[in-house]
């Protein structure tokens, strides 16, 4: 892990470091002397962004940094992440950046990065990015006034993203459903609505006018309750929820009742297998992913990879295997023969696809698994003290892995984007997940955020 980039880019609270225009100047100017070295790929970068405030402020200053040193600027404007990335490659770009922090609230922000291929970055090069962020690219480097590059506005980026993820879907016929959207008030607020009515369906929007400072509030994915109360007022067939830069999604079945990222993830890896198109017969998760995901799938002869947390991984063991399909119980489906990252939109199409073509309801299709009863803590701490560390933890896995045994598991990690513990349970005996449940809880309040 660098200094700079977690788990997924650069993120923090706006105007405070890093998150600062000064810090984000360096970041233009340093993706332009690492990517921009690549002769095969023309010299531009894409910049997308969700809607807060903030991100005029970054994007004012990373296209500084980038034209400086050469490269041309193509501003699309707020757009998924995954539009981003596919922008990226298509419009054969030496880089994309998002402008986001996902899933966090108004006030924070951040940078994804994706090179040429439309992937984010490797390892190696995010560590070259870093470098020179942290060093400093030299004012030698610098390109005279007329090697200078431009900033252009691309008018065009939302439709070429719409055509292309209608397309993926064979612009499916999705007329007779009623389908509420909650887009966060973020990058979907547009385009997510538009693409479901532009198919045919009836959609109910919520969550669609964002002001800068309420993106995630109260509302989309992380809130799912809004849509579950409209799907039944509306008599919705089923409710779509996006975070705040739709590379994931939750959704609502009829009855108002959320159907969770496994449940999803089961479905999804069922109808691919159904349709023929899985290849080598297996999908890739992570360890937070439900036992009894694993247990379906196998029934089904579908094996299942399993990865450590977080889409990147899994998206590097998709392609290290030769494997179409992933993702993470968050929500993030990564559908690799069309998408180099999740894309909320793409897998909620695939979806309402799929309920037209079967003739059944989600809740019918999510009825796929059976889970393991299960408890996923989240607790702010003060410091990110390594695990092994934290007076009488080990001591406590020990004893939970013990009495567990085969019938379960504990995964206890800190998060890469937010100063959190994160701790999941899983046992067959609810009662054991309860009772561990509380242990972690007090222990870890005790001793990290004292």
């Amino acid at each position: 892990m660098g200094k700079l980039f977690g788990t997924d880019g650069i993120r923090g609270t706006a105007n405070r470091y890093p998150i600062t225009p000064d810090l984000a100047l360096v970041v233009g100017k340093s993706i332009a002397k690492v990517l921009g070295a690549d002769k095969t790929v023309q010299h531009k970068v894409v910049i997308g962004k969700d809607t807060r405030i903030s991100g005029y402020m970054l994007e004012t200053a990373l296209t500084s940094g980038l034209v400086s040193y050469g490269m041309d600027v193509l501003l699309v404007g707020p757009l998924p992440t995954p539009a981003v990335a596919h922008l990226t490659k298509s419009m054969g770009c030496a880089a994309g950046i998002m402008l986001t922090a996902s899933h966090n609230p108004p006030e924070d922000n951040g940078l994804k990065i994706f090179g040429a291929d439309g992937f984010k970055l490797s390892d190696a090069l995010e560590a070259e990015v870093e470098r020179w962020i942290l060093e400093g690219v030299p004012e030698d480097d610098a390109v005279s006034c007329e090697e200078l590059g431009k900033a252009f506005r691309v008018e065009d980026g939302r439709g070429r993203y719409i055509e292309f993820v209608k397309g993926i879907v064979g612009n499916a016929n999705l007329e007779g459903m009623k389908v509420v959207v909650d887009a966060a008030h973020g990058a979907a607020y547009h385009l997510g609505p538009l693409i479901l009515e532009e198919m045919g369906a009836e959609v109910i929007a919520t969550g669609d006018s964002p002001n800068g400072l309420n993106i995630n509030q109260d509302c989309g994915a992380l809130h799912p309750h809004t849509a579950e109360a409209l799907v039944k007022m509306h008599g919705a067939d089923v409710g779509v929820t996006f975070d705040g830069d739709a590379d994931r999604v939750i959704f609502v079945d009829h009855h108002g009742n959320q159907v969770n990222g496994d449940r999803v993830l089961a479905l999804s890896a069922i109808g691919l297998h159904e349709e023929g198109i899985l290849a080598n017969d297996t999908a890739v998760v992570t360890s937070m992913t439900n036992l009894g995901l694993i247990e379906a799938l196998k029934a089904r002869g579908i094996a299942v990879e399993v990865t450590g947390v977080g889409d990147r991984q899994v998206i590097e063991r998709m392609r290290q295997g030769g494997y179409v399909f992933g993702g993470e119980n968050s929500g993030h489906v990564i559908f690799g023969e069309h998408s180099t990252t999740g894309d909320g939109i793409l897998t909620a199409l695939k979806i309402l696809t799929w309920m037209k073509a079967k003739g059944k309801s989600l809740a019918e299709l999510a009825d796929c698994m059976e889970e393991y009863p299960q408890r996923l803590i989240s607790i702010p701490v003060r410091e990110k003290k390594p695990i092994e560390d934290v007076p009488g933890m080990q001591a406590l896995i020990a004893q939970c892995e013990e009495t567990f045994g085969e019938r379960g598991r504990s995964v206890i990690r800190y998060s890469g984007t937010e100063n959190k513990i994160r701790i999941l349970l899983e046992c067959v005996d609810d009662n054991l997940v309860k009772t561990f449940a509380e242990k972690f809880e007090s222990l870890i309040k005790q001793e990290l955020c004292a």
